[in-house]
């Protein structure tokens, strides 16, 4: 499938943050097209909840054609698939055991991790989210993508004229 526009399809995935003492949770959303993080959000539970907050509050910026995540709980309860399917957006999972079926967020973990996250060793999860909030900011606006002709993804999210949402919530 050729994803030729903004919005066409996104993709949400979460990881886990760990931290000198325990870890915590991440859950992003990302414009395939643009590689633009539209929301994220940490959580020191892996509920439901967080990861339905920051879908809706993605859906501000507007709406996809096409939503993918793997199988996960939180992505198949009903409350989430309801959310999707309400704003007219088709749901894609990946099949079983196929991490490359969501390859530009999963690439974003790693990045995150192996340039921010291993080599601060954060004390708390207020320090956490102050890292990983300066981390996506810097890959959003700052950081030029080679996949995208060397523009940052709010440049080529812009273009399509959408809206970003910097979402800066820590989960309970």
């Amino acid at each position: 499938m050729t994803i030729d526009h903004c919005n066409h399809v996104w993709s949400t995935d979460i990881t886990y943050i760990p931290m000198k003492r325990g870890f915590v949770y991440l859950v992003g959303i990302m414009d395939w097209y643009s590689r633009c993080v539209l929301a994220w959000e940490l959580s020191t539970t892996l509920d439901e909840i967080f990861c339905l907050q920051v879908l809706e509050r993605a859906l501000v910026a507007g709406r996809p054609e096409i939503f993918n995540s793997d199988q996960g709980s939180q992505f198949t309860v009903d409350r989430f698939t309801s959310a999707l399917m309400g704003s007219g957006t088709s749901i894609s999972w990946d099949g079983k055991g196929r991490a490359l079926d969501n390859v530009f967020i999963e690439r974003l973990w790693r990045s995150l991790k192996y340039e921010e996250v291993y080599p601060k060793s954060y004390e708390s999860v207020q320090e956490t989210f102050e890292g990983i909030s300066r981390y996506i900011r810097f890959y959003n606006k700052e950081r030029p993508h080679q996949s995208i002709g060397y523009k940052t993804p709010p440049e080529v999210y812009h273009e399509g004229k959408y809206k970003i949402i910097e979402i800066k919530t820590v989960g309970e």
